[in-house]
Formats: C-alpha cells, structure tokens, sequence
C-alpha cells in the first residue's frame, strides 16, 4: 500500500456492518472488515489475526487416516470413548512429553479443544451444588470466555498482568474461598501473550485447587513451544510444565490441531486425572445416574453432543503419538519456524515503536513462539486498531482477551516469506506516518 485507507471508507464499512466500536468485535468480525478493506483497497494486507497453523499438516497422519478411509471406517460409528490405540498411544505421548501418568480410560478424543473445554465446562458447573461460576486466567483465547455466556454458566476473569508469583496466590484465593469457583481454566503457553506459568505459578494453582476443590481446566494447545527450553526428546527432561504435578483435580486439553498443524480434522484428546475420573459425585448420580465424574463426561455429555469423534480422524492422531514417542516425528523441530518468524517480526514492531506488553516470564523475557502482543506508545485499543487497518494490518484488540492492557495481539503464522515481513514493515511505516503526522 502506498498510503491509508481513508477514514470515511472505514467509518462506512463499519456502519454498514452494524459495528459501533472496531476494539469489540470477535476475531471473525475483525477478519471480516480487515477483508472488506482489503478488497476495497485492492492491495495484500498482512493478516495477523487468526491462530490458523502455518506449516503443512503432519504426512503421518496424513497416511494413517488415508488407510482408515480405505478400511473402511467411514461406514462405522465410532466408540465415544474413542478408539483404543488412540487411548493407548495419547497416554504415552502425556508421559513422553509431560511426564505424567494417565490411564487410557481417562483419556477421550473429542471434536477439536473447543468441544474439549465446553464440555468440561458444562459438567464442571454442576459437579456441586453453590459451585457455579468459571474462573479464567486472562488473557486467554476469547471462545472460552464465549462458551459459559452461551451455556448460561456463569463466569469471571482476571488479568494476570499484576499478579505473578506469590501475588497469584492472594488473587486466586479471593475468588477461591468464596467457595462458588467450579473450575479454573487457562492456556499455557499463553493465548495470546505467549507467556508461560512457572512452576511456582502452577505449584500455587494446584495447592489452591487442593485446598477448594476446584478443578483445574489446563489448555496445551501449543505444547512444548516454549522454546527457551528443548522439549523435543521424549521421556527425557525438561518436560512441559503442567499443573498436573501439583494437583489430580485436573483435566488437560491436548489438541492436534497446532502441534502436528491438524486442524482441519477437529481432533483432540481430553486427559482426565485417574483420581478425577474416578471421583463420584452425589449430584451426578441424581441428576444423571452415573455418579463417576469421567462416564459422565462420556457417556452424558460428549455422547448426547456429538456421539464421538471421526473415526479416521482418530487413527491419525493416534498414528502422530505414536511417531512422536517413538521418536520417528519430531513434531517441535517442525514447529521451531513459528519462533523465527516470532523473533524477526518483534523485531520489526520494536524497530517502528512498538513495544511488547507481556514481556516477561519473571525475570525472564517471553519465548519467541505462535503469539506475542505489542502496544504503540498510549493509543487506545480502538484507535490502535483503527489505523492498523487502515494501514493494511489485520489483528485483534487485547481487550477481546479479557486482558485490561492496551495493545493488540499478533499471529506469526501466516508470515511465511520475505515479501510477507516486507509488507508488514511497510505498513508499519504507513501507520507511523499516519498516528504521529510525520513524512
């Protein structure tokens, strides 16, 4: 682009898409004017909004649903529970990769992550009676905050942004001891601020889960992508960092979709602790007769949902454990790329001005990895994002995070060339003419 998009073009679109205030929208509607503009623009604008995966699918699992389509499968519903070598090959990659134990039983595939969290969202809110409210660690990825308001569960936030380290645990027990927390849930690594809970953190999250019965809902959508550390051997340390070594009051969402870049399938494993899956609750056995926290997830609330998860689908995930732990695939090789884009494209915000809002991990700065988050000078969210678009570049408002910070979050994933950093920094210098009024 050689200059702005003019105002009165964005404030039409806007109009015409029913959108008072561009900071509120949801990252589909962001997408949506961010490509109108582009349209009317004529001109390739650099799209940093959606979390999409950014290199080509695992071949692994490619093969292996290929063969189950030729097999067959298409004709057979599959089991809710899932299919047993796809049990038996995610438990290993848990304790390849996490280090933890969880029997294969507690293990279920379900329609990608998202139907993983609402599900366990749903069942959670009505394990005990007062306990009806989802906590969520902010920021986080704004269709989890989206899924109670649509159940009818409700649900509070906090931004983390002043509470690390010990401050976690004063502000956690304020919402905990009110005694109505069901479940807690969060991502880590971080979406959107690639930040990652240290073991501390998790430590106190789990000594609090213990101490309220609160059960704790931990998203893995990008693990073992901090990639200050070598997590890519498995069953030798450093292991991802998990809650779980601190607490059995969890389960742990593990999605295929970023980390063998499977997306297209909506296919993921919910990992329910042994002692979770196990636990009866009095609640469940009357409103539900099945009184065991796990075969009502199965049997009630995944089942009457969508009655398990496609077949081939499951045998492609299964395939992809079971190369990791094997050490055939080396699946956080194959994502390094998404931290060097991650470094260079910082490196371009920072070199107009930008600076980062979560930056660090303690005393240590944020990894290079899917997401980080940046902020220009005092703009609000709203004219922040306002004169990115006009400048051709594409990404949501932290404010839809549940973060109370300014600034915006950026995706790497579809940074793939060098022309692709060429136009951001381009439209980068646009959008600094444009904000300061200089040449």
């Amino acid at each position: 682009m050689n200059q702005p998009v003019p105002e009165e073009k964005l404030r039409s679109l806007l109009l015409e898409m029913g959108i008072d205030d561009i900071s509120r929208t949801t990252i589909r509607q962001c997408s949506m004017v961010g490509s109108s503009l582009e349209a009317m623009a004529g001109e390739t604008f650099s799209h940093l909004e959606f979390g999409v995966p950014g290199i080509p699918a695992c071949p692994i699992g490619i093969e292996a649903q290929k063969k189950a389509l030729d097999a067959g499968v298409p004709s057979i519903y599959p089991s809710v529970q899932g299919i047993p070598e796809l049990k038996q090959n995610a438990s290993r990659f848990v304790k390849a990769f996490i280090d933890i134990d969880i029997d294969p039983k507690g293990i279920v595939p379900t329609v990608g992550s998202m139907q993983g969290s609402m599900t366990c969202i749903l069942e959670c809110s009505q394990l005990q009676p007062g306990k009806d409210t989802i906590l969520y660690i902010c920021p986080g990825f704004s269709a989890h905050g989206r899924q109670p308001d649509i159940l009818g569960i409700k649900n509070i936030f906090f931004d983390i942004y002043e509470y690390r380290a010990e401050k976690l645990r004063d502000k956690l027990e304020s919402y905990f001891s009110q005694g109505n927390i069901a479940a807690i849930l969060y991502s880590n690594p971080n979406n959107p601020a690639w930040i990652c809970l240290t073991e501390e953190e998790l430590q106190i999250i789990g000594e609090l889960a213990d101490k309220y019965d609160v059960i704790v809902l931990e998203d893995m959508a990008y693990l073992c992508m901090d990639f200050r550390k070598d997590m890519s051997v498995p069953f030798e340390p450093p292991f991802q960092s998990t809650v779980a070594r601190y607490t059995d009051n969890y389960v742990i969402l593990l999605s295929g979709s970023k980390i063998f870049s499977y997306a297209g399938e909506r296919i993921a494993v919910v990992c329910i602790s042994d002692k979770l899956y196990h636990r009866k609750y009095p609640a469940l056995k009357q409103k539900w007769n099945i009184s065991k926290f796990g075969d009502n997830f199965i049997l009630n609330y995944l089942y009457v949902n969508t009655s398990g998860v496609s077949h081939s689908a499951q045998y492609a995930l299964s395939a992809m454990f079971e190369a990791s732990v094997e050490g055939r695939y080396d699946f956080v090789k194959e994502l390094r790329g998404y931290g060097m884009r991650a470094h260079r494209s910082r490196k371009i915000f920072e070199a107009n001005g930008f600076h980062l809002v979560y930056d660090k991990d303690m005393e240590q700065t944020i990894s290079d990895g899917f997401f980080y988050t940046v902020t220009y000078k005092d703009l609000n969210n709203r004219d922040l994002l306002e004169a990115l678009l006009r400048c051709g570049i594409i990404a949501i408002p932290l404010n839809t995070t549940g973060s109370g910070q300014s600034g915006i979050r950026v995706c790497v994933s579809r940074l793939l060339t060098d022309e692709d950093f060429l136009l951001l920094d381009n439209n980068l210098k646009m959008f600094v003419q444009l904000v300061t009024g200089k040449k």
